[in-house]
């Protein structure tokens, strides 16, 4: 009779303890928000700048319903290695993947990887080709259009030619001009320099070209590049214009080296508007540069990963052809590039 008044009252506190096992979890747990981010080289000054506003921009994202965590991984310029770093990022648990390629006609194992985890990807800065991007509903990229910044450097060369005549240093009506180049091939950098050459002649400026050196985006190469250019060009060369701002601070740089006079020296060129680029441009030591809003390309990235994770906000951001989110460039010049230095540090 014990036995049966035992198993009576066991059985209900059993299926108590089995059921309260069996509970959801509180709806009120936050999503996780963890981004694994994976870009060509860290000393590319520009993009570290856009890591820096990315993951402030996720902290600032979080609320009681959304925790947010970011890796990074540093491929060095080694399209492999960044192939072997996104594997490592899915193992981890990253749920959404910003990438920024090495090689941007090479995403298809990146992007086969991610389907299998399926893992969304915004691949930022360096475009991949249309074809690839078509490859998953769930590929997105966050940028600018290089056309643009190419066009706008242009134009500054050709204010800058317009309203001052001694700028052609010879007088020979004709302003000699040296490209430094981001890669060899790199579409961004074709496109830059087409833009910004066609857009000086476009404006009524006679040019000559004297060289294109390749400095992949490098501040030292740049100079290296610059020093053996004056050894061959010396007093010559009267504007210089640089795929961005860490190669016009090289080009500088080499004319430092060799000592040459503030009357001697060219137009300095840049693009990107990176803070020591600004700083040059408001002191005096280039002329000029093309503003990449970072702060609005991070900002566009990391609301496209919250949305990705918790499936709201996607209508706040500007869309084209339902993948592309380009921001527009601006000209910076010494009278306003403390309006830019500022939005920096907003």
């Amino acid at each position: 009779m014990k036995k049966k008044k035992f198993m009576m009252t066991a059985v209900p506190v059993l299926a108590s303890i089995l059921l309260g096992g069996c509970k959801e979890p509180p709806s009120d747990t936050p999503q996780r928000l963890h981004a694994g981010v994976a870009y060509y080289n860290q000393s590319d000054t520009f993009l570290s700048e856009v890591i820096g506003c990315f993951k402030e921009d996720l902290k600032e994202l979080e609320n009681e319903n959304l925790e947010t965590a970011v890796t990074i991984r540093d491929a060095a310029g080694q399209q492999k290695t960044q192939n072997d770093q996104v594997k490592e990022l899915l193992d981890e648990g990253c749920n959404v993947l910003c990438v920024n390629l090495v090689d941007r006609a090479d995403p298809s194992e990146i992007i086969d990887l991610a389907r299998e985890h399926e893992v969304p990807i915004i691949f930022f800065n360096r475009e991949p080709v249309a074809e690839d991007l078509q490859q998953w509903d769930k590929l997105y990229y966050v940028g600018a259009e290089a056309e643009q910044s190419g066009r706008l450097q242009g134009e500054l060369a050709a204010e800058l030619v317009k309203e001052n005549s001694s700028l052609d240093k010879n007088r020979d009506g004709k302003i000699q001009y040296v490209v430094l180049e981001g890669e060899a091939g790199h579409q961004d950098a074709i496109i830059r320099t087409e833009n910004a050459v066609n857009t000086l002649k476009e404006s009524g400026i006679e040019v000559e070209k004297l060289s294109c050196q390749i400095a992949n985006w490098n501040r030292a190469q740049a100079q290296n590049r610059m020093e053996q250019m004056l050894g061959e060009y010396q007093n010559k060369i009267e504007l210089v214009l640089a795929n961005n701002d860490d190669m016009a601070l090289g080009a500088i740089d080499a004319y430092k080296k060799l000592n040459y006079t503030s009357s001697a020296l060219p137009v300095f060129l840049g693009i990107d508007g990176t803070d020591v680029g600004l700083k040059a441009v408001k002191e005096g030591c280039l002329q000029g540069t093309v503003y990449n809003d970072k702060e609005g390309q991070a900002e566009a990235m990391a609301k496209l990963s919250a949305a990705l994770i918790t499936g709201e906000g996607m209508e706040e951001l500007s869309f084209q052809n339902e993948k592309y989110v380009y921001l527009p460039y601006y000209k910076v010049t010494s009278e306003n590039a403390e309006e830019f230095q500022g939005k920096a540090l907003e």
